[in-house]
């Protein structure tokens, strides 16, 4: 396949028709379940793994014991709006082929739809279709396929991830206020000035 062949696919694809109204939203995945407590899932995750994630401080993430037809998986649970609350579940399949993507994609549409968006890129190196969900209480989750076995940026494999993204938004919007949403004051006013090339370039 062409460049110019593969970008057209790649805008094609991007345009794609919403999910399917009506389709139930999801809410769990292998045995957990968006707002669940994270203090009833014990038994399925190691603690002991438990890190603040990066750029979010107020989310932790841990990883999934061992479960049957996945790989690996983590948790990520909120810190501050919903403290304790399991917010995201990323889960990695067992079978990395394509063939078992596109057996998962099958039934992902079967059971959600079509997908609402084309999340991998234009040369198809990664695949990923993004589900877009919402109730009438104004609860919203993202839900995320990808098969990637080139790009060394992202995880190789086949992976799944689902989201509640309001929540996502109120624990990162609550603790910003709870920390007044002061900046650094180390990094007030200071100006970018003149590039040091020799820090910057690689020699």
């Amino acid at each position: 396949m062409n460049r110019t062949a593969a970008l057209l696919i790649g805008l094609l694809l991007t345009f794609c028709p919403p999910a399917a109204a009506g389709q139930k939203m999801p809410s769990e995945l292998a045995g957990f379940r968006l707002g669940e407590d994270i203090a009833d899932a014990a038994n399925r995750v190691d603690m002991e793994t438990r890190l603040p994630i990066r750029y979010a401080p107020y989310l932790s993430e841990v990883e999934t014991r061992q479960l049957p037809g996945y790989k690996t998986g983590l948790i990520t649970y909120g810190g501050c709006a919903y403290p304790g609350k399991i917010l995201r579940i990323k889960m990695k399949y067992a079978d990395h082929s394509k063939k078992f993507y596109q057996q998962l994609l099958k039934h992902f549409k079967d059971r959600f739809g079509e997908p609402s968006e084309w999340r991998g890129d234009p040369f198809q190196v990664v695949l990923a279709w993004k589900w877009s969900f919402a109730d009438k209480e104004g609860n919203r989750v993202s839900l995320i396929l990808q098969h990637n076995t080139q790009d060394e940026e992202q995880k190789k494999g086949n992976s799944v991830k689902m989201t509640l993204t309001r929540h996502m938004e109120e624990e990162e919007a609550c603790h910003e206020k709870a920390a007044g949403a002061v900046q650094n004051p180390q990094h007030r006013g200071r100006k970018a000035g003149k590039p040091d090339w020799e820090q910057l370039v690689p020699r």
